[in-house]
């Protein structure tokens, strides 16, 4: 099992994901999109990145907006392997979006 990080091991992690955020034990993003049937296709594509890494979100559906919030539930708190999960995401949105 990773270790858990410190908040300061968490804010670099942050600096290289743009919008995400640190709130209690999750780092946490809002995505925005035009409609709910293209936020419906960003957790259908996230859902595979997230099955292959065998490490899930928590997913909020808010019409067009979609709340992620992630974890490593094990240990209770943020490690190295929520950091390689945004990492994930962000990668699958931009490629969708090209």
């Amino acid at each position: 099992m990773p270790k858990l990080l410190l908040d300061s091991e968490i804010e670099s992690g942050l600096n290289g994901l743009k919008g995400w955020r640190h709130k209690k034990d999750f780092i946490t993003k809002t995505f925005e999109f035009d409609n709910f049937m293209e936020g419906i296709a960003f957790i259908d594509r996230i859902a595979l990145v997230a099955e292959e890494q065998q490490h899930h979100p928590d997913i909020q559906v808010r019409y067009t907006s979609i709340k992620l919030s992630i974890q490593t539930h094990s240990e209770g708190g943020i490690t190295k392997w929520d950091f390689d999960l945004a990492s994930a995401i962000e990668k699958a949105l931009l490629m969708s979006r090209n």
